[in-house]
């Protein structure tokens, strides 16, 4: 196939996944097949469009969610976010030790599962000096998971009859990526979505001193690298707020960020093949499970106790 045909294939299959009847299950799997094929424009960057338009539809989404279900939603959650966050990075820490895995490997998929997944890893990265191919490892691992996550999460919440509220809490807490929580709470229904969004947004924001204190103690010459689509995010929602007679314009850019998202899972699975799960060995991704199994576990448990 020719680098024009791959590109025609990638852009028409892109597309597709802007109509409703392509799940974003269904998408994550087509960029994966696509991927594994070898049928990918060899000279495009996809990994950067993924980034942008991923921060893009996210910002979309913060038109979609009322300020004063997003303040509920994150103080009524604060001692579940907090609680994950740091009980998830304690394991990472002690888990990376008896693994015998690379420090900064074991930290970044830490982070990553304790957060927002990529995000997460991508602001950390810079901050503890860590290489390209540390940084990949732990992407490879997270977006593994992710996608598993995508498939596992609805058919739990379904068979323990979890309500709309509920799955939204768990799957912000226990999916690792923003794309992978909207894609499986926008499958569970709408108002798990809003949840899901809000409460997985509001961890993001701590991104910022994790990032800050992951650079003290790693030597403190690092850099911070501070997602700046959580504050637009955060603007989104004050102007839905403050200017309300745009309601009709603000559900437009909520549904047409929806559809988006499912694009974004298209193009994340196009960067996951098996050569390069192969390469990342297995202790990275034993620890990455490990990590969301308890997350996922101890997080749910919490819920159903709550409820």
């Amino acid at each position: 196939m020719s680098q024009l045909q791959k590109k025609w294939l990638f852009c028409l299959l892109a597309i597709a996944c802007l109509h409703p009847a392509i799940s974003s299950p269904l998408a994550l799997l087509v960029g994966f097949v696509l991927a594994n094929l070898g049928w990918l424009p060899s000279d495009w960057d996809l990994g950067k469009l993924t980034k942008k338009l991923l921060a893009i539809s996210i910002v979309g989404l913060g038109f979609g969610i009322p300020l004063q279900q997003a303040i509920d939603a994150s103080v009524g959650n604060l001692p579940l976010i907090l609680g994950s966050i740091l009980l998830t990075l304690l394991a990472g820490t002690a888990l990376t030790r008896v693994l015998g895995l690379d420090r900064r490997v074991g930290h970044l998929i830490a982070s990553g599962t304790a957060i927002c997944g990529g995000s997460a890893i991508a602001a950390v990265a810079p901050a503890i000096n860590a290489r390209n191919e540390q940084t990949a490892i732990a992407l490879a691992c997270v977006f593994v998971l992710n996608s598993v996550a995508l498939f596992v999460f609805p058919v739990i919440g379904h068979l323990l009859q979890l309500s709309q509220h509920d799955f939204g809490v768990w799957s912000a807490i226990a999916i690792h990526d923003t794309s992978s929580v909207v894609g499986a709470a926008s499958a569970y229904g709408e108002e798990a979505l809003k949840t899901a969004t809000t409460i997985k947004l509001a961890r993001a924001l701590w991104i910022v001193p994790l990032a800050a204190i992951s650079a003290l103690l790693f030597g403190g010459k690092g850099k911070l690298n501070i997602p700046g689509f959580i504050l637009f995010y955060c603007l989104a929602i004050a102007i839905t707020s403050l200017l309300p007679q745009g309601q009709f314009i603000y559900q437009e850019l909520f549904a047409l960020a929806k559809r988006a998202l499912v694009v974004c899972l298209f193009l994340i699975g196009c960067g996951i093949t098996l050569r390069k799960l192969k390469q990342s060995g297995s202790k990275p991704l034993l620890l990455g499970v490990i990590l969301w199994l308890f997350i996922g576990s101890s997080s749910l448990g919490y819920i159903l106790w709550q409820g």
